[in-house]
């Protein structure tokens, strides 16, 4: 455990403080003959508090040998350092940390803010219960008095270094996870990534994706943290990498992961939002961030594109700014299938489009009927999956087949 902040005891404190003027201390029961009472009992109170903690704790004993022994020192410092404070409080400054000090940083790992308040009580009343072997009996009173004292204190003490560690973790994992997201953003899936990622918990059942959008201004460590927070209700498993005014999230589980994405986009600023395919695997993910930043990067040329917006609703506006994956998607998933089945339908789409999507202007340059037309025009859509009557998919039909012309002008 680590921690900087000490709680200083003197004398003068006042209400609530640790030795007020009324205390055990004014009853002059602070002797040299006490203190070394109390210092030949450290082994007989150590022994004790071990005992109990196995006797009632069952997290005591399912710990490792060699940390039930760390607890073990951890437990005589504190009784060491409550006599250092009962013999001098007005020279002794004291803290959780400082009594935690030789145990590893492991440890708390191990044990909780919680195991470590069982702890501090354990010990509180092994030496409430041995006070009339370690005291004479005009001093007992007194005694109990300044171990619950001491014992408050340190539980404060306590929680003030969990709460500082916890800050620091805190801190660590976001740093940890915007090397993570940075590493998938850069299609970087190096042997450690897996390692880091599950440090970071992420389970890595079911499907990933891609979300990528702005924030009217960077985010502060409040809202940064209140949007981590809302990505892992959405998901089993979620990150979060924020870079200037631009956020990534990836989502990854076996629910339904658009769903998921679609009640995280108010968490964004103004602005379009873009959701990248869904891939099989985390490993993978830097395919659905290439599609979403690309799809981020080309929305603008799309005004009334809706929000959130698929980045595969974006592959005309994608190939225009450059992005070889979506002209690949273009051939492989729209042209390549039409030139392939053969017959007349690549060519009634291209005198479809050519003509202003027209059906009888296409039936008079086909020589055929408008309803032949229409039932070609069904059997593209159910090839390709867009509807060549409907303007945007038409937009992209025409695109595919320009890019499909352009393949084959150059092979």
């Amino acid at each position: 455990m680590v921690g900087d902040t000490s709680v200083e005891t003197t004398t003068e404190r006042g209400p609530g403080g640790l030795a007020p003027a009324d205390s055990w201390r004014a009853r002059g029961s602070v002797t040299p003959e006490m203190v070394q009472r109390l210092r030949s009992g450290t082994d007989l109170l150590t022994a004790a508090a071990l005992r109990r903690l196995d006797e009632e704790l069952p997290w005591y004993r399912a710990l490792a040998a060699e940390d039930r022994s760390w607890i073990g020192l951890v437990a005589q410092s504190g009784i060491a350092a409550f006599i250092s404070w009962y013999e001098k409080p007005t020279a002794t400054a004291f803290n959780a940390a400082e009594i935690f000090r030789g145990a590893p940083p492991e440890l708390t790992r191990s044990i909780s803010l919680q195991h470590t308040l069982q702890l501090v009580r354990i010990v509180v009343e092994v030496v409430e219960a041995h006070t009339d072997r370690l005291a004479m009996p005009e001093h007992a009173v007194a005694l109990r008095e300044a171990v619950l004292l001491y014992s408050r204190e340190v539980a404060f003490s306590a929680a003030e270094v969990y709460a500082r560690a916890a800050e620091a973790r805190g801190a660590w994992d976001a740093r940890l996870e915007a090397l993570v997201v940075d590493s998938l953003l850069r299609g970087e899936p190096d042997d450690s990534l897996r390692s880091r990622i599950a440090a970071l918990g992420w389970a890595g059942h079911g499907s990933t994706l891609v979300m990528v959008g702005t924030s009217e201004n960077p985010l502060d460590d409040v809202r940064a943290a209140e949007l981590r927070r809302a990505t892992r209700r959405a998901a089993e498993d979620a990150l979060v990498g924020i870079q200037g005014d631009r956020i990534v999230v990836v989502l990854g589980g076996t629910g339904d992961l658009r769903s998921a994405a679609l009640g995280l986009v108010s968490r964004f600023g103004p602005g379009p939002v873009v959701i990248g395919p869904t891939v099989g695997d985390v490993a993978d993910a830097s395919r659905s961030a290439r599609a979403a930043l690309a799809g981020l990067a080309a929305v603008r040329a799309w005004p009334s594109a809706p929000r959130p917006v698929q980045a595969d609703e974006l592959l005309p506006e994608r190939v225009l700014i450059g992005d070889p994956d979506a002209r690949r998607t273009l051939l492989q998933d729209v042209y390549r299938p039409l030139r392939g089945v053969g017959g007349p339908l690549l060519g009634t789409l291209s005198v479809y489009l050519a003509e202003g999507r027209s059906l009888e202007a296409a039936a008079r340059v086909l020589y055929v009927h408008p309803n032949t037309v229409r039932y070609r025009l069904r059997r593209i859509t159910g090839i390709t999956g867009w509807d060549p009557t409907d303007a945007r998919e038409g937009f992209v039909l025409q695109i595919a087949i320009a890019l499909g012309h352009l393949a084959g002008q150059s092979d």
